[in-house]
């Protein structure tokens, strides 16, 4: 029997791990996630991170999530390298299953992130982070002067649409129909904006290029008439989405109409007594390390509270 069990090793897991085990609550840590997830979370895949406290110069994303582990780690957190197959939280203690294994605690802390949605192509995937980024707010820092692009047409591309053009030399939002989905008042501000311009009826079907391992030019297709072209740009941001990892959470706990966790507003409580969420899977708005390691404490604290008031702690 476990006093708390962590699922999810990104910001959020590895801070409630930190802050549980000072407290002694023993936690046990399951680094693969669930289904589709990555174990240390996004910044698996980030190369430069500026904007986490404390590192003046920047630091590699796996850098920072190796000391995030050691810290674990220096602790006592027991971690274990595996995937979560299944939960049970219909009833306490709740169960959880990791290769076939049976294992139960008190209360849970559900740190399993969420994933940016990509275009799927080839190119995309082999410049991802060498000039196409899936968040403007990581890396448009790194791209001031230059000519970039983004892709989606909902509140999101155009909040960070208007974000890069603060610091881009120009900003072209490519959309695949004539008209934005995103609310009136975005819509105004990016349409309004003098850097912002628009290809409407337009998709990207190739990024250039792998063989210089650099964005230098987008391969464009006309949704209506099939016309291809060239557009050259130094940088691509994709903003069509995110998708948080709760497919095994399902039916257990109350999810809002995107899948992510619904919490107690000030709170990180689930709509199950003794789950906490914590991190981007329970957060589309923000969706950074350092509101992920902030949410990850609030839970651990949460935990603690809520074990020393049940008697259990």
């Amino acid at each position: 029997m476990n006093k708390v069990i962590i699922i999810g090793s990104g910001p959020a897991g590895h801070t409630a791990a930190i802050y549980a085990a000072r407290a002694n609550l023993k936690p046990v840590m399951f680094e693969g996630m669930v289904k589709g997830g990555i174990p240390g979370g996004q910044l698996m895949i980030t190369t430069e991170v500026e904007n986490y406290p404390g590192f003046p110069d920047g630091i590699k994303g796996p850098e920072l999530m190796e000391l995030f582990k050691k810290q674990s780690e220096r602790f006592g957190t027991e971690i274990h390298s595996a995937d979560v197959d299944e939960v049970d939280l219909s009833k306490r203690p709740f169960r959880v299953v990791s290769e076939g294994q049976e294992h139960f605690a008190h209360s849970l802390i559900i740190a399993t992130g969420a994933q940016a949605k990509w275009i799927g192509l080839e190119s995309e995937t082999a410049l991802r982070n060498r000039g196409v980024s899936a968040c403007a707010t990581c890396d448009g820092f790194f791209f001031r002067g230059q000519d970039v692009c983004i892709v989606g047409g909902g509140d999101t591309a155009m909040e960070e649409a208007n974000y890069l053009s603060g610091m881009a030399k120009t900003v072209t939002v490519i959309h695949r129909r004539d008209s934005l989905r995103a609310s009136k008042i975005m819509q105004d501000r990016a349409l309004n904006n003098p850097k912002i311009k628009f290809f409407w009826n337009k998709e990207v079907i190739e990024v250039l290029d792998p063989a210089a391992g650099t964005v230098n030019a987008l391969r464009l297709r006309d949704t209506v008439t099939g016309e291809v072209t060239l557009h050259p740009t130094q940088g691509l941001f994709i903003a069509i989405g995110h998708y948080p990892n709760t497919e095994i959470f399902n039916g257990q706990l109350t999810l809002d109409e995107n899948g992510y966790i619904v919490t107690k507003p000030g709170t990180t409580q689930t709509s199950v007594e003794g789950v906490y969420a914590a991190g981007d899977v329970q957060d589309h708005v923000y969706r950074q390390a350092i509101t992920a390691a902030g949410t990850g404490c609030a839970a651990a604290i949460e935990v603690e509270r809520w074990l020393a008031a049940g008697g259990l702690h």
